[in-house]
């Protein structure tokens, strides 16, 4: 889970907000965005990219690859149900059209003072939890306060510099931070779903569940059969159903996920007509796996939906915390051996591009040698971060696609050792303890297998063995969360404005916490100084200078080998929906798609005769 952005007074300032006494420099507003204007002023009446009349009714299926066994999904423990979002609101809702923007959802008003040392949220009078009760701001402090102490370890990072929630007059709850320099914060707690106290009192939040539990937002839970399914309804009465935020939005009146043992198997089920919606992650399926008669005969699409959004850091990632992968050397010579031109060739069929940055698809990514700016930052922290950052812009190893890897076998020989490693008798070994270089690489999706091979047989060639360990998802989830594994592969989130969510990704402290995001187990000083100079960048100009300087120093850390991204949603779907005229740029807003009843029926029923003619 990513909570979203930061806002700034200036842009409050900017579409009507109104300041309170001039002493006070207060600014109340119907919603924040970070360094810019907001797009929508205070009486707009819905987002521009749905469709504010769309029809209500009708059902979509969904897929996910795994089970489930608990449907709280704000605690480390148990495997979460997917779409449980659908059960609560928060403070504020996002903007999918904006790239750093949000609006009152439970909270109808918020204020921020210039020194941005403290937000209060002003709950709307008819905020409603499903049986009724009001949203109280008790609600909300008790939310905090819970997730903030036996919530996932993340909560605990994300708002560390959050001093108190209190009550303020009937409807307000003001949150206090440590300083005014963590931009971010007034945005982070916007983003606070609302839990409700009562419910919870006489429940342990800390224990996996299987009972439905009370939620304030668009869908409750109607069925579900643990680790096989779970259906939403849609909240006839919700409370918030025609706020601006709202509107055109939740249009189906049931919401079904069936869970699926592997994505291999989920896409044989789509294509079969056992769901409706398949958003897919592998080239090979994209380009060959979905020809089939209901293809051709149009009862349903593929379609490549272009985004902005930032596509994040995918990568083979070490785990830092085993002895094997502590020197730096080791860890950049193995990536000689990951030949991503032959696999994009050969397996993905030319579809991505190699990724060479935290923040690919944004200008947040660090490009050519470090400006002035850059290194006044960096400067500090010579001695501490490698020289490489001063001198090279990085790029990961190339090939020409042949197969032929020898000058990067060679390259990686010459770096393996320098770290002390040789090879004897076909085998790398330690020229210290005589121990061979042995791995293990972990996973739970049996269609990466096909990329890992040939990186198995690359590594082979110099004596190294990995050996591939295949997971059930639930394994899988256990070991990542207790940091047992050697190599994996992760995606890294990122966003337009990065900030306190990498503490939780690559900070220090999070590299000792079980369950938080630093799986790579990342511990550098001047990563978390990096951190903490992010966060409080006062301007979007002195945040991408501090992004650029951070995003070198992980980059040349060589804590993985850099993967692959594509700046599309790629996106198959059965020919029964209705859609807005245009798909915002930051998501597959697939929330103000509509069910079209004759195109439905009719589809239903080509997909009966599909059968007979295969």
């Amino acid at each position: 889970m990513r909570v979203l952005f930061a806002a700034g007074l200036l842009a409050a300032l900017a579409l009507g907000a109104r300041p309170a006494a001039a002493a006070e420099a207060v600014t109340t507003s119907h919603g924040l965005s970070l360094f810019g204007d907001l797009k929508y002023g205070p009486d707009f009446t819905h987002f521009d990219y749905v469709n504010p009349d769309a029809p209500k009714g009708g059902s979509v299926r969904y897929a996910a690859v795994g089970t489930f066994d608990t449907l709280n999904p704000y605690q480390l423990k148990g495997n979460k149900a997917a779409g449980l979002a659908l059960l609560f609101d928060t403070l504020m809702a996002s903007s999918y059209d904006e790239p750093s923007s949000e609006y009152g959802l439970v909270a109808g008003k918020v204020e921020l003072p210039a020194d941005r040392r403290w937000v209060q949220y002003d709950l709307r009078p008819e905020a409603r939890f499903q049986d009724g009760s009001p949203i109280t701001p008790e609600d909300v402090i008790w939310t905090f306060d819970t997730l903030r102490t036996k919530g996932d370890p993340h909560y605990r990072l994300y708002y560390a510099d959050v001093l108190k929630a209190e009550k303020v007059g009937e409807r307000g709850v003001k949150f206090t931070f440590r300083n005014g320099d963590n931009r971010e914060l007034s945005d982070i707690v916007g983003q606070l779903p609302v839990l409700p106290r009562k419910y919870w009192e006489g429940r342990d939040f800390e224990k996996t569940t299987l009972e439905a539990p009370l939620g304030s937002g668009p869908y409750r839970i109607e069925s579900l059969d643990a680790g096989r399914y779970i259906v939403y309804r849609r909240v006839a009465d919700y409370w918030a159903k025609d706020l601006p935020v709202n509107r055109g939005r939740y249009n189906f009146d049931a919401i079904r996920y069936d869970f699926y043992r592997d994505r291999q198997i989920a896409l044989e089920a789509f294509k079969a007509g056992a769901y409706d919606i398949r958003e897919e992650f592998t080239a090979k399926n994209w380009a060959i796996g979905y020809d089939s008669p209901a293809l051709r005969d149009g009862l349903f699409k593929k379609e490549e939906i272009p985004n902005r959004m930032p596509q994040g850091m995918q990568g083979l990632v070490y785990n830092l915390r085993r002895p094997l992968f502590a020197d730096r050397r080791v860890r950049a010579a193995l990536d000689y051996l990951f030949d991503f031109q032959w696999t994009d060739k050969n397996l993905f069929y030319g579809a991505y591009k190699r990724t060479k940055s935290y923040f690919p698809n944004t200008d947040l990514a660090a490009t050519g040698l470090p400006t002035p700016e850059e290194l006044r930052i960096l400067d500090k922290y010579r001695g501490e971060i490698p020289d490489a950052v001063f001198t090279e812009a990085y790029e990961p190893p190339t090939t020409d696609a042949s197969g032929n890897i020898r000058d990067n076998m060679r390259q990686a020989l010459r770096l393996l050792r320098e770290a002390g490693w040789s090879v004897k008798n076909e085998r790398l070994v330690n020229d210290r303890t005589g121990e061979p270089f042995t791995f293990e690489f972990l996973y739970d999706e049996a269609d990466f297998e096909r990329i890992f091979l040939p990186f198995k047989q690359n590594l082979a060639r110099i004596g190294v063995a990995m050996n591939l360990r295949s997971v059930d998802p639930a394994q899988y989830q256990n070991r990542m969360n207790k940091f047992d594994y050697d190599m994996t592969m992760v995606r890294f989130p990122a966003t337009l404005s990065p900030g306190n969510e990498q503490r939780d990704l690559f900070g220090s402290v999070a590299a000792d916490e079980e369950g938080s995001d630093n799986i790579m187990g990342v511990k550098s000083k001047a990563v978390d100084a990096l951190i903490d100079l992010i966060v409080s960048a006062p301007s979007r100009p002195e945040l991408l200078v501090r992004t650029h300087a951070y995003d070198r120093v992980l980059l040349q850390g060589h804590y993985l080998i850099t993967g692959w991204y594509q700046s599309a949603f790629r996106v198959a779907y059965w020919d029964k929906f209705g859609r807005p005229k245009e798909n915002p740029p930051y998501a597959l807003a697939t929330d103000s798609w509509w069910i079209e009843p004759g195109r439905a029926q009719a589809v239903e029923a080509r997909k009966a005769q599909e059968p007979k003619k295969q």
